[in-house]
């Protein structure tokens, strides 16, 4: 029989990881997790301890855990915000991360993985439980939350969102896309004017990261509505890639101007499926998803041969995902309102949902957000394209709609505290 306080609330102790590829937010996400934690210290004290899992799940199987509580505590059992601040303002994942696929419950296979959980759980009076991931780690809460739903152990199984790639259905967008965006849309703009200062013919390819959705590419060109600066040509993978009408496309930006600049996602691909980078990469990793690389590379050959111009290629690579420096301040603050909230929603009742951001607007009909939660059971496993709106007909650029769509998501600087220069990190 769980144990319950006072009020009802399901009493024990939680315990929180980080799963799948870094961003520069998802340690605020942890932070708002820390805080809503220290927030139910200071009220009713359902949760005893927060521990955090050491390279997720993988982690959380080998009980290496820490004490969270411990750690971000001043001394006296409030919040050390200085440290918490800190933790919030650093890039990539501080309690680790892993790929860890877990079995599929219903087929019986692997059933020893999740009776170690539940006796892990049993063990360390674990009854709250927070996975901050993308697609895959909502795999693995829908996963564990099917699996405990006939288990005599009362918990709140909950999934906090995270992914540079935006592909989360439901959500209206994802912590830590907006920062990486930012970067991008930055970033590009500093090209175009690089690019600019010369008169001879050329062609720079900038690839982006976006397997299957191009959100992150379609940021490259936000710097359209604010200053009229962007890509020539955008390419998703929403669209097929044709390589007559590529260099079609090259051929009429430079009879605008000499040097073109081109945005593409990595994943662009075929009509037959084909990526365009295959041949550069073929390998895969546990999820069966293949790691893409060499895609602008392929593109500025393929320029090069047929304009004979002079060309550049351009992998944004891990940047783009660790950039804390240039993070955007309404990523940072909507990546620690869905921690806590996720704190929050449990301690109320929920489980096996993930949090969402839900888009709103203000009395002047502004920007706003709200919090919310949905079932990850149906959110695992489906991806969110860019919506045919936002691209244009001829599959080449996105409209300035999706430019509108996006820009609210980039807006504001972070602060991080600097020390001779150079960020001061938080290292757990």
């Amino acid at each position: 029989m769980a144990k319950t306080a006072i009020n009802g609330r399901l009493h024990g102790n939680a315990v929180v990881g980080q799963s799948g590829g870094p961003t520069a937010a998802i340690n605020a996400t942890l932070a708002g997790v820390i805080r809503g934690y220290f927030d139910n210290r200071a009220a009713d004290g359902a949760i005893g301890k927060l521990y955090g899992m050491r390279n997720g799940i993988e982690g959380l199987l080998a009980e290496n855990l820490v004490d969270l509580g411990a750690r971000f505590s001043d001394g006296d059992g409030a919040p050390d915000e200085k440290e918490i601040s800190r933790l919030e303002h650093t890039p990539a994942s501080a309690l680790g991360s892993c790929r860890r696929k877990l079995p599929d419950p219903a087929t019986g296979e692997g059933r020893e993985t999740f009776d170690r959980l539940l006796e892990i759980f049993r063990k360390n009076d674990i009854r709250y439980f927070f996975y901050i991931g993308g697609n895959d780690s909502m795999d693995t809460v829908a996963k564990l939350s099917a699996y405990m739903k006939d288990k005599s152990y009362e918990m709140r199984l909950i999934g906090v969102p995270k992914t540079v790639d935006n592909d989360l259905v439901v959500t209206d967008h994802t912590p830590g896309f907006g920062s990486a965006a930012k970067y991008i849309a930055v970033s590009i703009q500093e090209m175009i004017r690089d690019c600019a200062v010369y008169t001879v013919p050329a062609v720079t390819v900038v690839e982006i990261m976006g397997r299957d959705s191009g959100w992150l590419t379609a940021a490259a060109a936000i710097g359209r509505v604010v200053n009229g600066i962007s890509p020539d040509l955008v390419y998703l993978p929403e669209r097929d890639f044709d390589t007559a009408a590529f260099i079609r496309d090259l051929r009429r930006a430079h009879e605008h101007h000499p040097n073109v600049v081109v945005a593409v996602s990595e994943g662009i691909h075929f009509a037959d499926g084909r990526y365009v980078c295959e041949g550069e990469s073929t390998s895969t990793d546990v999820f069966g998803h293949k790691q893409l690389s060499g895609t602008a590379a392929v593109l500025a050959a393929i320029a090069k041969r047929e304009l004979k111009c002079k060309t550049r290629s351009v992998e944004l690579n891990l940047p783009q995902r660790c950039a804390a420096h240039l993070a955007s301040a309404q990523d940072l603050l909507e990546s620690a309102a869905v921690g806590s909230g996720a704190v929050a929603a449990a301690l109320d009742g929920v489980s096996c949902e993930m949090m969402t951001i839900l888009r709103t607007a203000d009395g002047n009909g502004e920007y706003a957000f709200e919090i919310g939660h949905s079932d990850v059971a149906a959110i695992a496993n489906k991806a969110k394209v860019v919506n045919e709106k936002f691209i244009n007909a001829e599959g080449n650029d996105v409209t300035d709609e999706c430019c509108r769509y996006l820009l609210p998501l980039i807006r504001g600087e972070a602060a991080p505290e600097y020390i001779n220069g150079i960020p001061d990190l938080f290292v757990l």
